[in-house]
């Protein structure tokens, strides 16, 4: 699966860039594990907005993902391999051998007829579940759980994968793609393998109009405002706001740290920007 350029037909064509889909399977997805999410376009239960920016799209199906993988010692057959357009990385269907059917997230390397297992007898095996107390140091893993069994939590999105760095006493020490070390308990699950769509940062969208497909709406400058709609507006031609970067209701952004939950500091080992 590589990036697919496309002839300059016209201006929207002389750019984009996509993904090709040769590896996918085609079907169409599992009806039993699909479910229709209403649209939101960034508004709260109020219905004011809290995300700006978003709205419309491609009307889609979310398909229902297993992050916990608790179907122990069961064997699964791989049917598909299926695009989501609900994320990044593709996801595979899962034929267990009493019938029942599950998606997961798809890692790099496993192909249709492929069997998977989770559980701690499970091997070390692309796609294969385990308690992270049962993978060895050094190997790669993705779909990581923060509490036991409350489903992965930690590296969903294509092309990335974590590494299992020392494991000491009830705590594990875990490399996040962003380069933060993290502790994380022995008992939690995770998955073998990196994900899969390793080109997926490579896409160039090219035209405004595939933004909105994906539901994003146009964002104007702060700095081509007026002085009443933002802090960065007006001016004669263009000119810095003399402030740091802020938003249209004067908060402090670009670097300025959000993290606000001190209770789980301590399980940062080594902060990414470090």
């Amino acid at each position: 699966m590589a990036v697919k350029k496309y002839r300059p037909t016209s201006p929207g064509r002389r750019f984009i860039t996509t993904i090709d889909f040769s590896e996918l399977s085609k079907a169409e997805p599992e009806r039993s594990l699909v479910e229709v999410r209403k649209k939101h376009a960034g508004r709260n239960v109020n219905g004011h907005i809290t995300v700006r920016h978003k709205g419309g799209g491609t009307r889609k199906l979310y398909r229902l993902i297993d992050f916990k993988r608790s179907k122990d010692g069961v064997p699964a057959k791989v049917a598909t391999i299926e695009y989501d357009p609900n994320r990044s990385a593709r996801i595979a269907l899962l034929h267990y051998r009493d019938g029942e059917k599950r998606y997961i997230l798809a890692p790099l390397g496993l192909q249709v007829g492929d069997l998977v297992e989770s559980g701690s007898a499970a091997d070390i095996k692309t796609g294969n579940a385990l308690p992270i107390k049962s993978i060895p140091v050094g190997t790669v893993i993705h779909n990581i759980e923060l509490r036991p069994g409350q489903g992965g939590r930690l590296v969903r999105s294509a092309g990335v994968g974590a590494q299992l760095m020392a494991k000491e006493g009830i705590y594990s020490q875990v490399r996040m793609p962003s380069g933060e070390v993290r502790m994380i308990h022995v008992d939690c699950r995770a998955t073998i393998g990196q994900l899969g769509n390793i080109y997926h940062e490579n896409q160039i969208i090219g035209k405004a109009g595939r933004s909105r497909h994906l539901g994003k709406r146009p964002s104007v400058r702060g700095i081509a405002m007026n002085p009443v709609d933002h802090p960065h507006g007006g001016g004669e031609a263009r000119s810095t706001s003399g402030r740091p970067p802020t938003t249209p209701w004067g908060q402090m952004t670009m670097g300025k740290k959000t993290r606000r939950n001190k209770r789980t500091a301590k399980m940062i080992v080594r902060k990414r920007k470090s």
